[in-house]
Formats: C-alpha cells, structure tokens, sequence
C-alpha cells in the first residue's frame, strides 16, 4: 500500500506530476566587478544576435525562398515543384530560426545570471513580437506608400499610355 501524498488515485486533485515550479537556486556569488563587466557585454552581443535572427525571420528568409522557388522553377520547368520547394524552405526555415532564437535565448539567460542579474525569463517572445511588428510596418510602408498598390497618381507609378495598332479586317484564305 501506498503512503505518497502525492498519490491521489488518478483523480488529479491536486497538482499533476511534472507540473511543479521551476525553482532556481540562488543567484550566484558575484565573481568581481571585471567578470561581471565582461558577461554582461556577451549578454548585450547575445541580445543582438537574437534581435538580428528575429529580423531575419521578417524579410531575408521569405525572400530567399522566393529565390529559391525561381530557381527550382527555372531548373524543372514546373511551377509546382517551384511552390512545393518554397514552402517546404520557408518551414524548415523559420523553425530552424525561432529554434535558434530558443537556444540564444537561454544562453542570453545565463549570461545575465552570471553578469549578476536575477534573470529568470528570456526576451524571445518580447524580441520576436517587436520584430513582427517593425516587419508589418516597413513592409506596409512600402505597399502603400513606395510601390503602391491603388492609385498610379499616389504612389508614383507612371502610367503608359501607348496606342495599339490598328488591326485591319482580313480574311484568311481557305484552301
């Protein structure tokens, strides 16, 4: 027979397994002034780097992989392969981003606890919804404003106005 507390006979009263607080041991003792220093420089480097893949994300990436269907379009002559190849690109793609993002992001964690601060959560989320956002705005800039998606008089597209020649009635001879 059982004496576990935690045992409650699969009526999930209480808290289910695994699903504890994550409890982090106390920050750690300060190393001196110039350790400090030093990991907090690497903590603003790590913080760049993953700024710098949440950018990518929103315009290098999905650009590549429209390269990258023209290319494949181009090699087999079929559109389809072309799309197929795009999509497939983009996914393993960004997901090998938002992974790195993941990995940056802890490490960006430790190198904060180490530079003295009580970091318990990562920016990933924070950097990646700014990054979005910017990302929606320069590509809405440049919808509206610098190519223009209505008005050829707005966005400063010119507009040329040639005449078609004029096609004349022919028969065509039966034989």
């Amino acid at each position: 027979m059982r004496c576990d507390p935690d045992d409650n006979g699969g009526l999930f009263m209480g808290r289910r397994p695994g699903t504890a607080p994550v409890h982090y041991r106390a920050p750690p003792e300060p190393a001196g002034s110039l350790r400090q220093r030093i990991d907090g420089h690497l903590a603003n480097a790590t913080f760049a780097a993953l700024t710098l893949v949440g950018v990518l994300c929103w315009g290098p990436i999905p650009l590549f992989c429209l390269w990258a269907c023209a290319q494949v379009n181009y090699l087999t002559g079929s559109v389809t392969f072309g799309i197929i190849a795009a999509f497939v690109l983009l996914f393993a793609l960004l997901f090998g981003a938002l992974q790195t993002m993941h990995d940056i992001d802890r490490a960006w964690i430790l190198l904060r606890r180490a530079a003295g601060h009580d970091q318990r959560k990562g920016v990933m989320d924070r950097v990646f919804a700014v990054t979005a956002a910017i990302g929606a705005a320069t590509f809405v800039l440049w919808f509206v404003v610098i190519h223009g998606a209505g008005s050829s008089d707005f966005s400063g597209q010119q507009v040329l106005h040639t005449e078609l020649p004029q096609v004349r009635n022919f028969t065509v001879p039966v034989r």
